[in-house]
């Protein structure tokens, strides 16, 4: 069945500025029509919606599935199940699997495997250079014509800034945004987390904010000189916003994005939750019991890259949400197998899961705090990453794929291991309290995730 018709929600498309209670009908795998008091077709299930968030299909522009090659850590099935039980309808891949998504031929593989496995909307980016090795370009206009929709080298940044203009200048002529992953590693060298008050305290090798900052100044420059468009991952550094934010209005053709455990955590939740602590290592009083989980020291669930930092980093962050500095929000979903994470900080690989949480963590620390309205969230989730991709998604326009997401506000829920659908369960937020969790995933029409299945269609 790839028809439905949504009652009695309240409909949130940022794209046509519509937030208003309404019925959506969807005929064969479209958007038909928006309005009151929709009557289904013969044959047509209806889904209740009342009380609950109708929304254009969620889309995360950075999702690593690990496919080829790493398939201990997460498939195309597992990854887009989980993306369906955190409400995205579209993903979008990384390159660094094994082998690197380099050539047409791995395009076409992952297209053909997430055709035939994938729960969602698989799309593609290709690497920047050959291998993800920063030293040769990769066939930017051959992987263009396989079907990619961006090009990157994430989890690894080209640190050869001529090799870098001329990627710049390929993107252009190809008409595709490149994807930065921002780390100048002669100045993070072999850093593991934030450089600052924790890092001394615990013992661990520092990982400076410049790090970060020095090359999203560098790509403001080449955004400027090559007019191509130009996309820093993963932003953490309150330096990088102020950057950004000067260049954006100076009208050059860069934008960013922030992940929720870079807008929720900072470097101090290394030093463990026994007990409340500030960023100078201040003991501000005891964990709550029943509103955060305890954790130890060097738990390597707090170990992402770029690292968790100080708080001032996180509310430039918010604060860049917020102004628009920063238009995208995604997770960054990075999966492990337990065993490598089970490791000294020092040696356990950088990431963390992000699929099922990231939903509830934007909702608490964007909207239910009035830092953004719903409609603002919501187009960071849809029609923002849609326009910078050139995707005809990111919206419920008549006539537009049917790819819906239906979400309950206020739901509160316990976020359990034993829940999570990924194969990887480096996830630092089990045991959390969260609020605000999908209902219903729709993908061209059809439901692929339901929270309570034998309880909503009628």
């Amino acid at each position: 069945m790839n028809s439905l018709l949504l009652t009695g929600g309240r409909v949130v498309d940022p794209a046509n500025a519509f937030d208003s209670l309404a019925d959506v009908l969807i005929l064969d795998g479209k958007i038909s029509a928006i309005g009151q008091n929709l009557t289904a077709p013969i044959g047509v299930k209806t889904f209740p919606a009342n009380g609950k968030i109708v929304a254009p299909g969620l889309i995360d522009l950075h999702v690593h599935l690990r496919e080829p090659g790493q398939t201990a850590k997460e498939t195309i099935a597992s990854g887009t199940a989980a993306a369906a039980r955190g409400g995205f309808t579209s993903v979008v891949c990384m390159p660094n699997t094994s082998p690197a998504i380099d050539n047409a031929g791995s395009v076409a593989l992952i297209h053909e495997r997430a055709a035939r496995e994938g729960l969602v909307n698989v799309f593609v980016t290709g690497a920047i250079t050959r291998g993800i090795a920063g030293e040769e370009l990769a066939p930017i206009g051959g992987l263009k014509k396989a079907g990619i929709v961006a090009i990157t080298d994430d989890g690894h940044c080209v640190q050869n800034n001529d090799l870098m203009r001329r990627a710049c200048e390929y993107a252009r002529m190809c008409d595709l945004p490149l994807f930065d992953h921002c780390q100048d590693y002669s100045l993070v060298t072999d850093g593991v987390m934030h450089e600052g008050y924790w890092s001394t305290s615990l013992g661990l090798r520092g990982w400076p904010s410049a790090g970060e900052e020095m090359i999203v100044a560098r790509n403001i420059l080449l955004a400027e000189l090559t007019g191509a468009r130009i996309h820093c991952q993963h932003l953490s550094a309150a330096g990088s916003v102020d950057l950004l934010r000067a260049a954006k209005k100076r009208g050059v053709p860069i934008s960013g994005e922030a992940c929720p455990h870079h807008f929720t955590l900072t470097d101090a939740a290394v030093a463990g939750s026994e007990k409340f602590w500030s960023n100078d290592g201040k003991e501000l009083g005891k964990t709550q019991e029943g509103v955060l989980p305890v954790w130890p020291k060097y738990d390597t669930h707090f170990k992402m890259n770029p690292p968790l930092r100080a708080a001032r980093d996180r509310d430039a962050i918010l604060d860049g949400l917020t102004d628009g500095t920063i238009d995208i929000l995604c997770s960054d979903h990075a999966p492990h197998c337990d065993y490598e994470k089970e490791v000294e900080f020092d040696y356990a690989p950088f990431g963390i899961t992000g699929l099922e949480t990231e939903l509830a963590l934007s909702l608490m620390q964007l909207v239910h705090t009035k830092r953004l309205s719903l409609s603002e969230m919501i187009a960071k989730y849809t029609v923002n990453p849609a326009r910078l991709l050139s995707l005809k998604k990111g919206t419920l326009s008549v006539g537009a794929d049917a790819d819906v997401t239906v979400f309950d506000l206020d739901a509160a829920w316990n976020f359990k291991r034993e829940d999570s659908v990924s194969k990887s369960k480096n996830n630092p937020f089990f045991g959390w309290k969260l609020k605000g969790r999908a209902a219903a995933t729709i993908v061209a029409g059809k439901v692929v995730y339901l929270e309570q299945p034998a309880a909503v269609m009628v």
